[in-house]
């Protein structure tokens, strides 16, 4: 499946992920270790090395090309700047995702979040024929939920123990986007 890149903002860019970011992605996985390590799970130090960020690769374009999961990075200043993933991917009557992203912590507070989650429902919509993109936030984590909300997301509910997340089960709120009322086909 052909997902066409979206400019968000001056010079970033959100496109599929590809072979080759695998050194790219460790550099953004290095540089952003701390800043992400409170809302991510365990990383074994493998995930920081592009070796570690191409056998991951090679992992989600394989699901990618099953129709599981559709993998975003977002470039721009020469480097990554954030991925957003749809992972997932149910068909039939269901015709749902889930929504994961992360920005760089030296481009938060500009908006890019919120148009990346805005452009990977579009793209779930329009290249996938999803009716529905879910996502989970943790309960304090403000930025996020104010990020799904400013994309047309509603909050459903509460989910005690949902992800173990920085060496803990984590309550998180769940929030859902409708895409459209197409019949499943």
């Amino acid at each position: 499946m052909i997902i066409p890149p979206v400019t968000l903002a001056d010079g970033i860019v959100m496109r599929p992920a590809v072979q080759t970011d695998a050194e790219a992605l460790a550099d953004a996985y290095v540089r952003n270790r701390e800043h992400l390590a409170p809302t991510s799970p365990h990383r074994d130090e493998s995930f920081f090395t592009a070796e570690g960020q191409d056998a991951r690769l090679r992992d989600e374009l394989a699901q990618w090309e099953a129709g599981r999961l559709v993998p975003w990075v977002l470039a721009g200043d020469g480097r990554i700047l954030g991925t957003v993933t749809l992972s997932q991917i149910v068909l039939g009557p269901w015709r749902n995702a889930n929504l994961g992203y992360w920005i760089d912590a030296g481009h938060l507070g500009r908006g890019l979040a919120t148009r990346a989650a805005r452009s990977a429902c579009r793209a779930a919509d329009e290249h996938l024929g999803l009716h529905r993109v879910a996502a989970g936030t943790l309960t304090d984590n403000v930025a996020s939920q104010r990020v799904l909300l400013g994309s047309g997301f509603t909050w459903i509910g509460r989910a005690p123990d949902y992800l173990y997340i920085a060496g803990a089960w984590r309550e998180h709120l769940i929030f859902q986007r409708i895409l459209n009322e197409r019949p499943a086909v």
